[in-house]
């Protein structure tokens, strides 16, 4: 190690460490003990989580107590027996987030070995669980509950309501292919009812609509006039995926209309068989105050468009077929717009690109593909005076020199990545395509 740099102080480094990516601090952390010592710091580490398999035994305890000098309290556990549980609760008793992936029904009563738990994720459990809250120490502490691809023996809607309730400081709750339920409208309606705190509701389903069709549903007007006079207002946002608008009531939104964030990802049949009707006008007439509108794979933009509310801010539109007149028609609708990610694969927009600066002049971030986008039109983007971020959505040989030509015109005031930012491990991978 050279002297000059042992000469600078430590929260130097430490301030410079806190810009490089995990893999780059695994490098530096590999050069010399005094690197060492400084990148395990527990301020480099504070958004990391650790990934553990424990296919090949166990891990030694120097590997332990390194991660508890960098103070990791999030981890995602995959295939892990009791046993392993058990050490992994005895080792990192500061855990407050952890993921279980391909759990057995003998693992979920190790949760009450992580006293300071506040977020659990449920992934693709191996065999039927049944999620119990007594399992947790304490269900009350709970405040993010995710699960997805999982399997409860005799669970009704009733009991998952009835269930959920119980952590009742939750603010998050994330319920993806549980192969139980396919009403929107009946749960939309109870589980903000059952959680008031609740700002955060994410759901999929797993059965086609010839399923769905037979079932019984509840008349809306009803539920609207429960949930008032429940007074369960708190919800905030709401993420419906792999969704059919058209089997679900007209009348939904008006049971959440204080929504400041829609992401609505469709379930696509048959190019040949388009849905018969698009909820989604109505939908979005509803929302007020909505501020981020995510659509994916959604019926043709037209059909919609004009209900999208002048207050969104941030839009994300992943949708095939956009037209110069799509985006003209979105323009007009959101004239404030700061944040767009737009998407138009397998089409894609060419030389529509070059008027993005004219149609949305206050963005700050924006998301798009670089391929098929006739060079000229694509450093049109300069003219964005505001833009701070530009993320490029797909590869090519010529990109690192079209980002440094752009990022010229721009005299370096944006920054332009072509790389897929690190997706959070406590996201659901049902959702990380949309983002």
């Amino acid at each position: 190690m050279a002297k000059p740099a042992l000469q600078l102080p430590s929260e130097v480094w430490n301030h410079v460490f806190g810009y490089l990516s995990p893999a780059d601090k695994f490098s530096v952390r590999a050069s010399c003990k005094y690197f060492k010592k400084l990148v395990d710091h527990g301020s480099l580490w504070k958004d990391w989580s650790i990934v553990l398999g424990f296919q090949r035994g166990s891990y030694d305890s120097h590997f332990w107590a390194t991660l508890r000098h960098r103070k990791v309290t999030s981890a995602v556990v995959r295939s892990c027996k009791v046993k392993d549980f058990k050490n992994l609760a005895r080792c990192l008793p500061a855990l407050s987030t952890l993921v279980m992936e391909q759990s057995s029904r003998e693992s979920l009563p190790c949760l009450k070995d992580f006293p300071n738990l506040k977020r659990l994720s449920i992934r693709s459990s191996c065999t039927p669980l049944l999620l119990d809250p007594s399992a947790v120490l304490q269900p009350q502490q709970l405040t993010h509950l995710s699960i997805c691809d999982y399997t409860q023996p005799s669970l009704t809607l009733d009991t998952f309501i009835s269930c959920v309730s119980q952590f009742t400081n939750l603010l998050s709750l994330v319920c993806h292919h549980m192969r139980v339920f396919e009403d929107t409208t009946w749960l939309v309606s109870s589980i903000p009812v059952s959680l008031p705190k609740l700002k955060h509701l994410s759901l999929s389903f797993h059965q086609m609509p010839q399923v769905i069709y037979d079932w019984h549903r509840p008349n809306p007007g009803s539920l609207e006039g429960a949930h008032r006079q429940a007074g369960a207002t708190s919800l905030s946002s709401l993420e419906l995926l792999s969704c059919f608008d058209y089997l679900d009531s007209e009348d939904l939104m008006k049971l959440v209309p204080g929504l400041k964030s829609l992401s609505i990802m469709y379930r696509v049949l048959s190019e040949l068989s388009p849905a018969p009707v698009c909820r989604l006008k109505t939908w979005l007439s509803d929302l007020p105050e909505l501020s981020t509108l995510v659509i994916l794979s959604s019926p043709p933009v037209q059909r919609y468009v004009t209900s999208i509310p002048a207050t969104v801010t941030s839009l994300t539109l992943c949708v095939a077929g956009l037209s110069s007149e799509d985006m003209a028609a979105v323009a007009v609708q959101v004239p404030n717009l700061l944040h767009l990610h737009i998407d138009s694969w397998p089409s894609h927009l060419g030389a529509h690109v070059a008027r993005i600066p004219q149609l949305f002049p206050k963005l700050k971030s924006l998301k798009l593909r670089h391929e098929h986008v006739p060079e000229k039109d694509f450093l049109q983007l300069h003219q964005l005076q505001d833009l701070e971020y530009l993320e490029i959505l797909d590869g090519h040989m010529r990109l690192p020199e079209f980002c440094g030509k752009i990022q010229a015109l721009a005299n370096n005031r944006l920054q332009v990545t072509a790389s897929p930012q690190r997706r959070d491990v406590w996201s659901c991978t049902c959702a990380c395509t949309v983002y």
